[in-house]
């Protein structure tokens, strides 16, 4: 199969796709089943895209993969609480067993196929992560790009044990943070902050207050590549396949490090002034804070100490902090005792979720008979790229910490944003803005809780719902998802939007197929009419074509479906005029189903990405092979695929390609 885009042909030079690519889906908790939230804020468009990419570039040269989050103080808690509660009879490893299966289950439903969905701590992909890690964080100590921090940890006295990640929780002390839920030294849209710094923290175990206490961790020195991530988020803004949401995102971490401090404490902060780092007064009249800046971090948390212990209140900015990479929680991957030193320290959930997918990959590689070392053809070389689909809300992990630790595994001396070949090249970086329900944002740790991915296909199709996200834009916007079954406002009069976009297909491509498949069966004996389409039908499927492939370039998924639309449904009303019942000459009848047709295999050809069911249960009644899907004959007619005399599987009455849920007939 040829890969090289040829440009010659075309007025607009076509997009260039990489001869080999990675996608990947993120990694859900381990502690739970798939809310919308994953399915269709992420997992529908990494499956879309692979897709497409499988049909654009050959399917033996994507490899999707995702995988469950199995490791973590979030899923530890997790099956604590309900062991206690009695709602969970068995081990740790058998809680995150059976919610990775229920995933992989919902996945399945939902027509999205990984080449792996693996879990990071189960089976052979638990193996090989682990190796993973170990040779990822030796690799950077031998670098040496890790240092050693001694921080504050939460200690629960009345339990007797240092508490991780979930078991505390307070208010997340990053200025502007609309967080419901700060945890130890993350809150749950993403900040970063030293533990310390928590506001109000409580005990999960206890509902105490809990100490502050010293304890000794790896921490990958992600200050120091501050100036190389600028450089990255510059070539970043000059590229319009990276949505600006990501590169605003980095850039609010990448400037000075400030305090935020109450208007009220203005007064006992310049009493203070002078005994506080050399910084920069930032005035701003019409704010309930005024700001201070600071050329260092280390400055800045030197203020943070003084000002605390003069009772001042303030909030951090946005900034880089050394990236801890080890903790004392024992459900994790076990660290590299790194100094010979005997400690037994496990690797912190994000940093090594952040490499799963190299592990994955290495895996998916081997369970199919091939070498592992074939990873780097895929994420260290200069035809292949890594496309990460991922919420707004990891940018920090994904956009900062994962291309630093990139950057600083690279083997030449002076590092760059621009890795050199059989480096860890930088990812592409797909976020979507946030998909909210009934217009709040739902998280399944917050106020308003979202419905189960499998809920709603007791009131939907998968392809009702995959069309549906797709449409919405996220990539531009949050948007909310207003399914009329769970919407305690909606009235019996109102459309639900979610059936009213899916009609295009219910509705209108079932139409143009079923009339083009009778026609056949009444008029020609069920056989596929030889003749080519008209011009005019070959050069409007060649336009929507191209516009797709560009739209689809760039991650413009809601773009995509508008083309489809306006193709669609510019062939139903062809359709209605050129097939409507009267005689006609034989070779007028088949030179209208002709071009009937080619707008059913084009149509296919682009929806095959985004509606998978449907149109491969169409191709199974075109009787044509997977040649059809490719894109290296994505102009040819249907007969190019079939020949002479080639007859279409017989189509029953009333069947339909892509159905409504059994809930919506009345």
């Amino acid at each position: 199969m040829a890969k090289n885009n040829d440009n010659r042909n075309f007025e607009i030079p076509r997009p260039e796709f990489p001869k080999r690519a990675v996608v990947t889906g993120g990694m859900p908790y381990g502690n739970k089943e798939l809310h919308f939230g994953h399915v269709g804020g992420m997992f529908v468009f990494a499956d879309t895209f692979a897709r497409f990419l499988r049909d654009r570039i050959g399917s033996e040269n994507v490899i999707f993969v995702g995988g469950t989050d199995c490791y973590g103080s979030p899923i530890a808690e997790g099956w604590r609480q309900k062991a206690e509660k009695g709602e969970f009879d068995g081990t740790l490893e058998q809680f995150v067993q059976r919610n990775h299966d229920k995933q992989q289950e919902t996945l399945d439903a939902y027509g999205i196929k990984p080449n792996l969905f693996a879990a990071s701590g189960l089976g052979r992909s638990k193996e090989i992560h682990a190796e993973v890690t170990d040779l990822f964080l030796r690799s950077l100590y031998e670098k040496g790009q890790l240092e050693k921090i001694s921080t504050m940890q939460f200690y629960d006295v009345k339990a007797g044990m240092f508490l991780n990640g979930r078991q505390v929780i307070g208010k997340c002390p990053v200025e502007g943070c609309q967080s419901e839920k700060g945890y130890a030294d993350e809150c749950d849209l993403g900040h970063q902050y030293m533990p310390e710094d928590l506001v109000d923290p409580i005990s999960t175990l206890t509902g105490e207050k809990p100490d502050m206490r010293p304890v000794t961790n790896w921490y990958f020195k992600l200050c120091d590549y501050e100036e190389l991530l600028k450089d990255w988020v510059a070539d970043m803004q000059k590229r319009k396949d990276i949505r600006p949401v990501v590169w605003k995102t980095i850039s609010e971490f990448l400037k000075p490090p400030v305090i935020y401090v109450k208007r009220e404490f203005e007064e006992k902060y310049k009493e203070l002034a002078a005994s506080l780092p050399a910084h920069e007064y930032i005035e701003e009249p019409k704010k309930p804070s005024f700001t201070i800046s600071f050329e260092k971090l280390s400055l800045c948390e030197e203020a943070t100490r003084i000002l605390a212990k003069n009772g001042i209140r303030f909030r951090t900015g946005k900034k880089l902090v050394p990236f801890r990479l080890t903790g004392n929680i024992e459900w994790g991957v076990l660290a590299p005792d790194l100094e010979n030193s005997g400690e037994k320290l496990t690797v912190w959930v994000w940093p090594e979720s952040l490499w799963a997918p190299i592990s994955f990959t290495e895996t998916y590689l081997e369970s199919v008979g091939r070498d592992r070392a074939e990873w780097k053809d895929y994420w260290c070389s200069s035809d292949a790229t890594v496309y990460q689909f991922i919420g707004q809300d990891n940018i920090y992990f994904y956009g900062i910490a994962e291309p630093a630790m990139w950057m600083a595994q690279q083997s030449s001396q002076t590092k760059s944003a621009q890795v050199p070949e059989g480096e860890l090249t930088m990812p592409v970086i797909v976020a979507n803005h946030h998909i909210l329900f009934l217009d709040k944002k739902a998280s399944s740790s917050g106020a308003v809780k979202p419905p189960m991915a499998d809920d709603l296909l007791r009131y939907y199709t998968p392809e009702q719902l995959r069309m549906h996200w797709l449409g919405l834009g996220l990539g531009q916007r949050s948007v909310s998802f207003m399914p009329k079954p769970f919407n305690p406002d909606a009235k019996p009069e109102d459309a639900d939007p979610v059936v009213k976009e899916g009609s295009l297909l219910t509705n209108v491509f079932n139409r143009i197929i079923r009339t083009a498949f009778y026609t056949s069966q009444k008029e020609l004996d069920g056989i596929l009419p030889a003749c080519a389409p008209e011009e005019s039908f070959l050069a409007d499927a060649k336009k929507a074509i191209l516009e797709y492939e560009r739209h689809m370039a760039k991650f413009n998924f809601h773009q995509c479906t508008y083309v489809l639309d306006s193709y669609i449904r510019n062939g139903s009303k062809y359709m209605a005029k050129a097939l409507n019942g009267e005689d006609k000459p034989k070779s007028e009848l088949e030179q209208a189903l002709a071009n009937v047709y080619h707008v059913i295999r084009t149509a296919a050809l682009l929806l095959h990405p985004m509606a998978p069911f449907g149109t491969e249960k169409l191709r199974e009644f075109l009787q044509t092979d997977e040649r059809i899907w490719s894109w290296d004959t994505a102009f040819e007619p249907l007969p190019y695929f079939t020949g002479e005399n080639h007859k279409l599987k017989f189509l029953p009455p009333r069947e339909d390609f892509f159905a409504r849920h059994e809930s919506q007939f009345e």
